[in-house]
């Protein structure tokens, strides 16, 4: 089973997110920062729900259903709306759907709310398996940076299962968009690189930076004095950091949080938010690009296309820097009870 017409859904999708990218700009143009960032609501499915998230919400479902919907009828897996999954065209059934649609309107909202860094759409599309269908079963990958207002650039990524990894830079000041390389790192390791294990949100801080801080010494020894072996970047956006990976920023990046869930209820507390399918829309452009990905335990990434399964995975620039890193991982998280 494949995507029918690819190329020209390929299109609308880039259509869409070019609007919500301006959509969002202007809107962060003509509001103050604390307009954005307001909370609209707490209590829905996923993540909370700021004003800088209606914005693109707004555009979404109308889009979808009457630019999309009429050629490829389809489920739209999406935040911000009503439990998550939307039949399109209305009244049609999940069944004749031919396309699971997974999106993240936008990607990195809490760091450009506050116009401290770019969020970025996100856009999956798999053939319709019914409620199995998983990333891996992602044809069709678009991911558009939302820039900052005072960043003219922006860069957008999309790929097919079967082409390779497209990528642009868009000038917003001429309308000009052109080609960019983008290529993961090729060092052999992550010393004087970036190196990270999220943990920008309270709870298990200190048990993720004990990971983190375990990882380092037993792949570069204990700190010397004056010298800084490695760095770290905590953008709050899964895209981002899939991007920082494709870019060559970043050597290494894991979200291990899902796993923190038995080290927290043992404190008698709640886990908190975690990375979810929609913040990883976009897998398939990250291993496009050469970077390798893997799941929390070292196993294959995959995941439901919903907004509510937690999802912990772990990205290598390449392999000489997974050979590096993840022996030390695991061990760690074996010595530490974690797994």
């Amino acid at each position: 089973m494949s995507i029918p017409d690819e190329s020209s859904l390929l299109a609308l999708i880039l259509e869409l997110h070019a609007q919500i990218r301006d959509a969002v700009v202007t809107a962060c143009e003509r509001s103050a920062v604390d307009e954005m960032s307001g909370v609209v609501e707490d209590e829905q499915a996923g993540d909370t729900i700021y004003a800088v998230d209606r914005v693109s919400e707004e555009l979404l479902v109308g889009f979808f259903a009457e630019r999309v919907a009429p050629t490829w009828p389809l489920v739209l897996v999406a935040e911000g709306i009503a439990e998550g999954k939307m039949i399109l065209p209305v009244g049609s059934t999940e069944e004749n759907a031919v396309i699971r649609v997974l999106v993240d309107p936008i990607d990195g909202t809490r760091g450009l709310m506050y116009q401290k860094r770019s969020g970025w759409v996100l856009t999956g599309v798999a053939p319709n398996r019914g409620p199995t269908t998983g990333l891996r079963d992602i044809e069709l990958a678009v991911q558009t940076e939302i820039p900052l207002v005072k960043q003219h650039l922006s860069d957008l990524l999309w790929a097919t299962h079967d082409g390779p990894l497209h990528a642009e830079r868009y000038n917003r000041l001429t309308g000009e968009q052109v080609p960019v390389r983008l290529r993961p790192s090729r060092a052999g390791s992550i010393a004087h690189g970036f190196a990270m294990i999220s943990r920008f949100f309270p709870g298990a801080r200190e048990e993720l930076a004990a990971i983190d801080e375990a990882v380092i010494r037993a792949t570069l020894g204990p700190p010397q004095v004056g010298k800084a072996q490695c760095f770290e970047d905590q953008y709050i956006s899964s895209a981002g950091q899939l991007y920082e990976l494709i870019s060559g920023h970043d050597r290494f990046v894991a979200d291990l949080r899902p796993l923190l869930d038995r080290h927290l209820a043992a404190r008698g507390e709640a886990l908190g938010i975690c990375c979810h399918p929609y913040d990883l829309a976009t897998i398939l452009l990250a291993e496009k690009a050469g970077v390798l990905l893997s799941d929390d335990r070292g196993g294959e990434l995959d995941a439901p296309m919903d907004i509510h399964a937690d999802v912990g995975w772990i990205g290598y620039a390449n392999a000489e820097i997974r050979a590096q890193i993840e022996p030390a991982l695991l061990a760690v998280l074996h010595e530490r009870g974690i797994l």
